[in-house]
């Protein structure tokens, strides 16, 4: 930064060089030419997103920017700064202007398209500061005046260009099913929040803290990496109904690792609905429903036959896993065949595509409670399927219709491997393991 020296002169001498001063001021600023490019704004939908002017961020301690100040008898001196260089600036970081021996009388900063960055004055009149993200690889120019004590004028300009990043990803709001979670909706007291980025994320602990999570009454959780650019997150136990969740993912500006910036802000938040707890039960067949702690209904139902067949890709399993799940999609109809997961349609127990009404999805792999009559005779006695949870057209409907994503499914007295988190089974990690952050940590 270059800082011409203050002059103590004469009054008239002093209005002299000050005319001097602003004609330079006025060749110098025409002799400017800008990229001809524009900030983008803040958008917000759903899920609400913020890009600005810009790009990512760099850390770093604030430094001047290279700039020219008016010669001026003026005691007052002006310095503007930016938080990682006035060549390298940080966008999501406020550029900030402040005057040494007098106040700030205006202070103007432009993007390339000639639009004006908002900022707001100190209140002793002393600082500015910028008050809207800037755009990644852009060059902003500032003007800022001030006077002294005596009301004589000293003019600041500066360049500021932003960082530019070698890559930029996007964070998502989804479902344990891979649906976009919808801002302001009710989910189940086993909701698990999913942010995915369009990215593999080289710094795991810094996207970390960029994405916050904020309860009301406040709850401890914790984010699980399930691969390079997938983490969920969930409390310890289940929520209290009624529980105020925002998930805010600060990541412009931020270094994600290797260059990898992020491309805007984004927020979604949901309440956590009523305590809707169900347990399927496969030596009793039956499956309880409660809500609060209340049984509500007993439905009879036919499970996983067990034991193992040769699929496509290897032996399949025909348990219901046992384990904790929770309702992640309702489909009416859903289309089940067996050679969505690898069994052949030609097989013993292979069967085509088909329709079937009322069906609610509790793992991602196909496990549904769903309608199924022709198995009403072994409903309560018998386990015939090769994983579902069949129930009469009545219980399936009424679960169809009375469930939210998120409660919660608990199987127990199955064979088999217990539910996987790639499968959905999110509750079933014990805490201890969730807490360290996953494979991926």
């Amino acid at each position: 930064m270059h800082r011409l020296g203050n002059t103590v002169s004469s009054a008239a001498s002093r209005k002299a060089i000050a005319i001097a001063a602003a004609a330079a001021t006025l060749l110098g600023l025409a002799a400017c030419t800008s990229a001809n490019s524009s900030t983008p704004k803040r958008s917000s939908a759903g899920q609400t997103s913020s890009a600005p002017s810009g790009s990512p961020t760099t850390s770093g301690a604030p430094s001047s920017a290279p700039a020219s100040s008016s010669a001026s008898a003026s005691a007052a001196v002006i310095t503007a700064t930016a938080v990682g260089g006035a060549t390298s600036a940080n966008p999501a970081r406020p550029i900030t202007v402040s005057v040494a021996n007098g106040t700030l009388s205006s202070v103007k900063l432009v993007n390339p398209a000639g639009r004006t960055v908002a900022g707001s004055l100190g209140p002793d009149g002393k600082t500015w500061t910028s008050s809207e993200d800037l755009g990644y690889s852009r060059t902003y120019k500032l003007t800022a005046v001030a006077q002294d004590g005596e009301g004589a004028s000293v003019v600041k300009h500066a360049k500021f260009t932003t960082l530019t990043p070698n890559n930029q990803t996007m964070p998502y709001f989804n479902t344990v099913y891979g649906n976009s979670m919808q801002n302001g909706a009710t989910y189940g007291v086993g909701m698990v929040a999913v942010v995915s980025f369009d990215e593999d994320i080289p710094d795991k602990k810094a996207a970390e803290k960029a994405l916050t999570v904020t309860t009301t009454p406040h709850v401890d959780g914790a984010w699980y990496w399930t691969d390079n650019h997938t983490a969920h997150w969930r409390p310890q136990n289940y929520y209290t109904p009624g529980t105020k969740v925002r998930i805010d993912a600060k990541v412009y500006g931020t270094d994600l690792g290797h260059g990898l910036f992020g491309q805007a802000d984004a927020s979604t938040s949901f309440t956590v609905g009523a305590k809707h707890i169900s347990i399927a039960n496969a030596k009793s067949h039956y499956v309880s429903v409660y809500f609060g702690d209340k049984l509500v209904r007993s439905m009879p139902t036919s499970m996983g036959q067990g034991g193992w067949v040769q699929g496509k890709n290897g032996q399949i399993s025909l348990w219901t896993m046992p384990g904790v799940y929770t309702v992640i999609n309702h489909e009416n109809p859903a289309v089940m065949s067996s050679d969505s997961y690898g069994l052949p349609a030609s097989s013993p127990y292979g069967y085509k595509a088909e329709n079937v009404p009322w069906a609610t999805k509790i793992s991602t792999d196909g496990i549904y409670l769903h309608e199924l009559d022709t198995t009403v005779w072994a409903q309560g006695s018998r386990n015939l399927s090769h994983g579902c949870l069949n129930l009469n057209y009545t219980n399936a409907k009424w679960f169809y219709q009375h469930s939210i994503v998120g409660d919660v499914v608990r199987v127990i007295n199955s064979g088999g491997p217990a539910i996987k988190v790639w499968q959905g089974g999110d509750w079933s990690v014990p805490w201890s393991e969730w807490s360290a952050g996953g494979a991926a940590a």
